[in-house]
Order: structure tokens, then C-alpha cells, then sequence
């Protein structure tokens, strides 16, 4: 068991960067982005390239980063410029890097064990958590700068932003390529981790991602102190301890998918019943407004 819960918390930190990544298309841009399912075996696959040419692994790390901008980029000008949609922005540039993962090798599985990797010598508790913390505060102290906080307004109200003389498509192309650009670092993170990189490894990996950020939202919901990087890579932990339960109680690996989609579900649908609760009591209370002179605004409500 405490094997388990290690090795839990070890993906759950690797999919703490997938889940940060997507949760700034998800919650800040408000958009579905399916890129990720290509973006995260193109870090992997990415990494293997150029850790088997003779980089060192942090540069090939580094690399894999910088391709999953670049697959966000595609998305961003099939988007913004050719108009497309996003959601189909993102599975044709996801289908486009099915077929670019497969030529980076000219195979769909890479073998790891004989290369050099960021954990070949480090303990992989700790190596996974300071990337994961690295990550977070960088990507704290960078929603707090000019450019982070009309990123998030871009997501929350773009009209403000175009009012204020700024081209919001900017923003939201920077907001997909850094998405992708963590998602493929998480590829790339587990590619290492696991000791091969395979074509199917982003097969689904939305919902992996998608289950963390919304499990992360239920984790003491009105707590200010917990930002959307924390949550996310709570949620992420916390969504890996659940599926190291079930396997561990005797679930079929193969119906891990299954129970994620449930699991989605069942956070959705506790944080929409939660949500409509707190409003139902919010209009209980002032609706006793009514009583004390109030009586339009509690009619209203």
C-alpha cells in the first residue's frame, strides 16, 4: 500500500503539470482544447528523439516543451486566423501529431531503460515535486504580471480587453501555446518516468486532465488561500490515489477509463448540485428581504 501511494503521488505530480496546463484553456480561456492528446505524446516522443541523438536529458526536456508551443501554435493559427473552431482546431492539429510523432522516430514505441534521463539519478518523489512546484510559482508570479491578468481577462471578458486597445487573439494564442507547452512537458515527464515513449500515451488524456482540475474545484471550494495551480495539483494526486485504489482492490486496468469518465462525472456533477444549493440558499436569505421592505428585489429573485 505505502508502495502504492507513492507511486500515486509520483504520477499525480507529473500529471500536475498536464492538469496546470490545461486548466488555463479549461478555467482562464474558457475553451476546449483537444491538442492536448497530441501534445503530450509529442513531448514524449520528442524527448526520445533528441535523448537518443546524444542530448543531454534536460535539454531534450527543454525541447519537448518547446515542440508542445509550437503544437499549440498550429492550433492557435488554425483558430484564430483560418477561423476554424476550436474544438476542431484542436483535433486537427491532434491528428496532425499522430502522424508527426510517428515520423520523429519511425515507430510508435520508444524504449527509455538504456538512456539518460532527470531520473537516472534523483529520487523521483522529490525530482517530480520541485518540477511541480517550480512550475506552479512560475506560473503564479506570471498571472500576476500585465500579460497574465489580460490573459485571464481575455477568458473572462474579452470585450473589456479590446476596449482597452489590446488584441485579445494575442492572448488566447499565448494561453493555448503555453497550455500545450506544459502538457507536452508532462509528456515527456512521464515518458522518462515510465522508461518509454508510445504513440497512445495521450490516447484519453484529456479526461485524465479534465478529472484533476475538476477534482482539484471540489477541494475546499471557498478557500482563497488555494490557487487554480494548487488545485490542480491536488486534484491530480488526489485522481491517481483513486485509480491506484481501485486498480490495487482489483480492477481491471482496462476499465481505468471508464472509471475516470465516472469520475468526471460525479465531481461535475457534485460541484453543479453544490453550486445550485448555494444559490437556492442565497435566495432563501434574501428573500426574507421581502419581509423588511425589500419586496421587489426578493419577487425578482
Amino acid at each position: 500500500m505505502i508502495n502504492l501511494f507513492k507511486t500515486s503521488i509520483e504520477q499525480g505530480l507529473i500529471f500536475g503539470v498536464l492538469a496546470m496546463g490545461v486548466m488555463i484553456t479549461y478555467k482562464i480561456l474558457d475553451t476546449a482544447d483537444l491538442t492536448v492528446e497530441g501534445s503530450f505524446s509529442l513531448g514524449a516522443f520528442t524527448f526520445a528523439k533528441f535523448v537518443i541523438l546524444g542530448l543531454n536529458p534536460y535539454l531534450s526536456t527543454f525541447l519537448s516543451f518547446t515542440f508542445g508551443i509550437l503544437a499549440g501554435g498550429i492550433t492557435s493559427f488554425l483558430y484564430l486566423k483560418l477561423k476554424i473552431k476550436p474544438l476542431l482546431s484542436g483535433i486537427l492539429t491532434m491528428t496532425m501529431l499522430y502522424s508527426i510523432n510517428l515520423r520523429l522516430n519511425g515507430k510508435a514505441n520508444i524504449a527509455l531503460f538504456n538512456q539518460q534521463t532527470l531520473f537516472t539519478d534523483a529520487s523521483p518523489i522529490f525530482l517530480t515535486l520541485a518540477i511541480a512546484l517550480i512550475i506552479k510559482i512560475l506560473l503564479d508570479l506570471f498571472l500576476k504580471t500585465e500579460i497574465g491578468y489580460l490573459l485571464i481577462a481575455t477568458g473572462d471578458n474579452e470585450n473589456l480587453v479590446k476596449s482597452l486597445g489590446k488584441n485579445s487573439d494575442l492572448f488566447k494564442a499565448l494561453g493555448l501555446m503555453l497550455s500545450n507547452g506544459l502538457v507536452a512537458l508532462s509528456g515527456s515527464l512521464m515518458a522518462q518516468y515510465q522508461g518509454f515513449a508510445d504513440i497512445t500515451m495521450g490516447n484519453a488524456i484529456i479526461v485524465t486532465a479534465l478529472a484533476s482540475v475538476i477534482i482539484g474545484d471540489s477541494i475546499r471550494k471557498n478557500s482563497s488561500f488555494l490557487k487554480l495551480t494548487t488545485r490542480s495539483i491536488l486534484g491530480a494526486c488526489a485522481y491517481k490515489i483513486i485509480g491506484g485504489i481501485a486498480i490495487d482492490l482489483g480492477l481491471n486496468p482496462t476499465d481505468l477509463r471508464a472509471i475516470s469518465a465516472i469520475i468526471v462525472i460525479l465531481f461535475i456533477s457534485y460541484n453543479n448540485f453544490e453550486s445550485k444549493l448555494n444559490i437556492k440558499n442565497l435566495k432563501s436569505k434574501i428573500g426574507g428581504a421581502k419581509y423588511v421592505g425589500n419586496k421587489k428585489v426578493a419577487k425578482e429573485l
